[in-house]
């Protein structure tokens, strides 16, 4: 797997894995402000945490000020600057004419700690990332011994894309698709394998001699596993602009 701190594909992909994020947040000893329905950290807060300086974090927001916005970091302002320091005037600690302060919630704040290089702490919390997403494609796919793809370096980054990709699909069907609740899904995905395969799973599965409880994704290459990944994001891409 790429290393996180230089992938930015890589860092989205593991922050869209909710259940290692779900897990981290348990693991990691970290007291936030629950605001507006959602754990908030100041640029001190995270600073402490990841045992750095202020400055330090500031360098990185304005360097990945995108990426960090479109994880959850925000400036708060106006009505919400008011209620936040009516709620925490201790905690934060600002000046009566602070009119902005930046808040990471806590997927913004996963997301410093998989950018900065200068943390020891940070590069702990990476490795925590890391066990988990493992974690989670190992029960997901029955364990890490079972077929030979798993020996491919590759493989982790392809299975932590796959999945994420595939939820953008079935997202898209759920909401766009008319159809049977269930029987939908596996329709379009044997559409996906004949485009792909030339053949529907079932028929993938007869010639890969599967029995009914193995699952064919679990049985491909990372290179395989990626295009069938890559295209059925796009089919969910597809059938959402369709709509």
């Amino acid at each position: 797997m790429k290393d996180l701190t230089i992938s930015n594909i890589e860092r989205q992909n593991v922050l869209n894995n909710r259940f290692a994020v779900s897990k981290v947040q348990e693991h990691l000893d970290i007291e936030g402000m629950l605001f507006a329905g959602e754990y908030r950290f100041t640029k001190k807060m995270v600073a402490d945490f990841y045992e750095v300086e202020e400055r330090t974090i500031e360098r990185y927001l304005e360097k990945h000020s995108d990426e960090l916005s479109a994880n959850g970091y925000v400036l708060c302002k106006g009505k919400h600057l008011k209620e936040l320091k009516l709620q925490f005037a201790p905690v934060i600690n600002v000046g009566s004419k602070t009119t902005q302060l930046g808040l990471f919630n806590f997927r913004s704040f996963l997301d410093m700690g998989m950018l900065l290089t200068e943390s020891e702490k940070a590069r702990k919390v990476r490795s925590l990332i890391l066990d988990f997403v493992i974690t989670t494609i190992n029960e997901k796919t029955g364990g890490g011994t079972k077929y030979i793809n798993r020996r491919d370096v590759h493989y982790l980054p392809a299975a932590i894309t796959e999945e994420n990709y595939r939820k953008n699909l079935t997202s898209a069907i759920n909401q766009y698709v008319d159809g049977h609740p269930t029987y939908k899904y596996p329709q379009i995905t044997d559409f996906i394998y004949k485009a792909v395969f030339k053949e529907n799973a079932k028929e993938y599965r007869e010639v890969l001699k599967l029995d009914s409880k193995d699952n064919v994704r679990h049985t491909l290459y990372s290179e395989v596993l990626l295009v069938i990944s890559s295209f059925e994001n796009g089919v969910g891409a597809a059938i959402s602009e369709r709509f």
